[in-house]
């Protein structure tokens, strides 16, 4: 599977069930079976980003072309709640850790993110903002921020407060990933830069740690409770310590697409399948 960035690729955390866009189409993937399943958008507009609820129960998308739509659907494929607030494409979308908001990031001359609920607007009623604080991260070109919305409850739309982060020299970098830290490491916030480098954030958006990953580039990032993935160029994927960035290992690259190597033989030579050669 190839995808334009790690906003296009989602699994759903629990059944392993893995979700990318192909145009206007979501092809679900059975990995076990191998087996296929679509959602099949009737705007016919191409899906940009997609992302499962943290129970697995739904997926919201993002679209691209003038004025598209975010969308939840149910894991069958029934749309259940729609919104529109962004004028040229969505670049990604998330869920929040309870499932009750999503947040979208629109294209970069769109200049939007948006914060709604979704429960509200699937069951017909005016979009409002929760009634506790919420925070998210976005990145981009040279910059780093901490969103939050307003601990209000109103009917109306209310303006998000964004603070940047410092990020002392590496604050005109362009960073392409981003992601929350998880349990003890909760209030951290782990980005990553196109040119190959992972940068730590306190409670107080200050830059704690930086390491660089030995790569060309890099692209997105994943978190758990004691691990930082890093998805780098050419396949390769760094694994760090998310408590002081230490690095762990490097995942092994799979073979090529096509190779079968062979039980190893009495002399303990493998062969290539497909060209017969010794490895």
């Amino acid at each position: 599977i190839t995808t334009t960035g790690g906003s296009t690729l989602t699994s759903d955390p629990n059944s392993g069930l893995i979700a990318y866009p192909a145009g206007c189409v979501i092809v679900l993937l059975h990995p076990e079976t191998n087996k296929q399943t679509h959602i099949i958008n009737t705007s016919r507009k191409t899906f940009s980003a997609v992302a499962f609820s943290h129970d697995g129960k739904h997926l919201v998308t993002g679209e691209s072309g003038h004025l598209p739509c975010v969308r939840v659907w149910e894991v069958d494929g029934a749309q259940v709640a729609e919104v529109q607030s962004h004028k040229y494409g969505v670049s990604c979308v998330s869920f929040s850790t309870n499932s009750c908001y999503i947040v979208s990031v629109g294209f970069q001359h769109d200049m939007t993110v948006s914060v709604w609920d979704w429960r509200v607007r699937a069951a017909g009623n005016s979009p409002e903002a929760g009634s506790a604080n919420h925070s998210s991260r976005s990145v981009g070109l040279r910059y780093q921020a901490d969103v939050f919305s307003p601990c209000v409850q109103v009917n109306s739309t209310v303006p998000l407060i964004g603070r940047s982060g410092l990020l002392g020299d590496h604050k005109n970098s362009v960073f392409s990933g981003v992601a929350c830290g998880r349990g003890l490491m909760a209030s951290n916030t782990y980005c990553i830069t196109s040119s190959g480098l992972l940068c730590l954030l306190n409670s107080s958006r200050q830059l704690e740690a930086w390491v660089h990953l030995k790569t060309a580039s890099a692209s997105c990032l994943s978190i758990t409770e004691s691990l930082v993935f890093c998805g780098c160029a050419d396949g390769v994927i760094r694994v760090f310590n998310p408590s002081n960035l230490q690095y762990i290992s490097t995942v092994q690259r799979p073979h090529h697409l096509g190779v079968n190597l062979m039980p190893i033989t009495p002399d303990r030579y493998k062969y290539c399948k497909h060209a017969g050669e010794i490895l």
